[in-house]
């Protein structure tokens, strides 16, 4: 059973690690919300990151914007720097769970899990890196697991609403569900959205390092995971959609390897049906296809050369067309966005036989909630910590390197998040 409890030693249930940095200061905010939701009705917390300076201007800021002048003296200050393991080792040991929120994780996460695994503490992170997020699997789970410790990646926008909406659907399914398919849309008001080029870095790297991905799943050895009814069809590169009526391409996150390894554990450690899944994402009409094609082109074109990534990482608005930007999006263009995933479901009705005949029943599920980047993800990332804290018993039997569906399948994780704003429903 995970350990859980503050001690004289360990003081703080949660430490925001990178707790100056763009996401950070919104998980700064959310913790400071919901602290009555803590073991007891108390959540001890720390702030963590290189500069002190910096980080008390994240607590006067989030002072001022939640109107809770205590949050300046009252949390603590732990200065922490990925480039300094004593330091990781100093902030791992005083926390039950790291919140980690430094990326590119490629760079920087793994001091942070490491130190995280020596040190006892669990750790979460916002990660939408597969090639980092499997990586992390296949170096440390045996060690987590020996230390009782649990590693859970992809805690934020990339991948709780797809991972437990997979989980949800399914079990809102009467019967036996094998495939689903989601097609994610984003709204943004009169002021438009766009993301922080964080989120870009990771991208481009992500995509100038495909090859490696494929060789470290090579090493895993995984059998392929058995296929329960119709074979899911792979839709084209850009098709027009007629569930979300506009134009689609398959999603680019880390969404499909983490709903699979969900897939994977729950079929291994509980023999359950394991989901097969496609992730498609809405662009629109023919304006947004020819935005897309172009800036796509020059992506792909670019990213292969080091100078192409130097030009992609110096001038993100001109090349993503304003999607991503250095200054991230205004507190107005947040709170004017929203996101949905619409998940489409088929399967066996209850008493027939999956091996027979093809699937017969279908559902159609929804999870919708506020803009993505740092509203929703540190929603998720803040009940996915509260979860670890207050349902210990409801966690995997070992610790290990964990997806949020493997971590959280037994827990009320969906129901907290329907009481913050990302709601699951039936439609």
């Amino acid at each position: 059973m995970a350990r859980v409890e503050t001690s004289s030693s360990r003081p703080y249930h949660l430490v925001i690690f990178g707790a100056s940095g763009f996401t950070g200061q919104f998980v700064v905010e959310e913790v400071a919300r919901t602290v009555s939701e803590g073991p007891k009705g108390n959540l001890k917390w720390a702030v963590a990151g290189r500069s002190k300076q910096k980080l008390e201007k994240v607590l006067e800021q989030a002072a001022g914007a939640l109107s809770k002048p205590e949050l300046r003296t009252e949390v603590d200050i732990i200065v922490a720097d990925v480039e300094e393991p004593d330091s990781l080792a100093a902030m791992c040991k005083q926390a039950v769970i790291v919140l980690n929120c430094v990326g590119p994780y490629r760079f920087y996460g793994e001091p942070v899990v490491k130190a995280c695994v020596e040190n006892g503490a669990h750790h979460i992170d916002i990660c939408g890196e597969p090639q980092f997020l499997e990586g992390m699997q296949f170096n440390y789970s045996s060690q987590a697991a020996d230390k009782g410790v649990y590693i859970i990646g992809s805690c934020g926008f990339d991948s709780i609403p797809a991972d437990m909406g997979v989980l949800y659907t399914r079990d809102q399914f009467k019967g036996t569900l094998t495939a689903l398919e989601s097609f994610l849309t984003v709204s943004s008001g009169p002021e438009g959205g766009c993301i922080h080029d964080g989120t870009w870095q990771s991208a481009i790297y992500g995509f100038a390092d495909s090859h490696k991905l494929q060789s470290l799943r090579r090493k895993f050895n995984h059998k392929p995971l058995p296929t329960v009814g119709s074979k899911l069809k792979r839709r084209g590169t850009l098709f027009y959609s007629n569930e979300i009526q506009q134009y689609t391409v398959p999603f680019m996150g880390s969404d499909p390897s983490v709903v699979k390894r969900t897939q994977r554990f729950l079929a291994e450690e509980y023999q359950e049906t394991p989901v097969q899944y496609g992730a498609y994402a809405g662009i629109g009409g023919i304006g947004s296809i020819i935005k897309l094609m172009f800036a796509g082109m020059m992506f792909w074109f670019l990213v292969k050369f080091s100078f192409g990534r130097n030009l992609l990482i110096k001038h993100p608005e001109f090349f993503s067309f304003g999607l991503f930007s250095k200054a991230g999006p205004t507190r107005k263009q947040m709170e004017a966005s929203s996101f949905q995933f619409a998940f489409y479901g088929e399967g066996y009705a209850e008493g027939e036989d999956p091996s027979q005949g093809k699937p017969s029943s279908k559902i159609r599920t929804l999870v919708q909630g506020p803009e993505c980047g740092y509203v929703a993800t540190p929603i998720a990332m803040v009940q996915a910590a509260l979860t670890i804290l207050n349902e210990s018993t409801a966690l995997p039997k070992k610790g290990g390197v964990y997806t949020p569906g493997a971590a959280f399948a037994k827990t009320t994780l969906i129901d907290r998040l329907n009481k913050h704003g990302i709601q699951f429903s039936v439609i």
